[in-house]
């Protein structure tokens, strides 16, 4: 296992569209795969797509921690916003609805900046593990956020092209100030509204 290069915006590695994996039981997708992981775990990431290493193979990695997931809007979601680390080989989506959500996302492809995108809320994903098994699972919430953003870079397409607002695109020092911010003053709000 090796820690690899992530390739930058603006690399011409992360504007193709990746080739399909022809045996993704070869030892040599085993060991980018590997290679993958460790190179995701040592830049804290939540994902990463075979091109943002300089290869331009159809597969991606993914994990949808807890702490990342966020707040459900509703306790009563029957759908995981978490997912655990899974390799994804030749990947299909399908989207299951017309409704998009914003969030926040960064990409190590794009380091230092955080821009609000638009995706699908729900959605049915599908590949095959490096071990030649099919996964299948419905996704929402922050799993499905990131499983939209890394199947992007397998056709040449970052955040910031999904993005329909380009104000909303900005340093992550600044995403920082402006989450403390939004916190004062939803505390602020809130103790206001308690004084009533």
């Amino acid at each position: 296992m090796a820690i690899r290069k992530i390739a930058r915006m603006g690399h011409p590695v992360l504007k193709g569209i990746a080739k399909p994996v022809p045996d993704p039981t070869a030892p040599e997708v085993k060991a980018l795969v590997a290679d993958m992981i460790e190179t995701m775990i040592d830049a804290n990431g939540a994902g990463l797509a075979a091109p943002q290493v300089y290869a331009p193979w159809r597969i991606v990695i993914f994990q949808a921690p807890a702490e990342r997931a966020g707040e459900a809007v509703d306790e009563a979601e029957i759908f995981d916003h978490t997912a655990p680390l899974t390799v994804l080989i030749n990947p299909e989506i399908e989207i299951l609805t017309a409704e998009t959500e914003k969030g926040w996302e960064g990409c190590l492809s794009v380091p230092g900046l955080r821009g609000a995108v638009p995706r699908a809320t729900d959605i049915r994903y599908r590949g095959t593990t490096p071990e030649g098994e099919t996964i299948e699972r419905r996704a929402r919430g922050f799993h499905a956020r990131v499983v939209q953003h890394e199947c992007d870079h397998l056709d040449g397409i970052l955040y910031p092209q999904r993005m329909d607002d380009l104000s909303e695109l900005i340093f992550e020092s600044e995403a920082r100030a402006m989450l403390a911010a939004q916190l004062e003053a939803n505390e602020a709000e809130k103790e206001t509204s308690d004084a009533r």
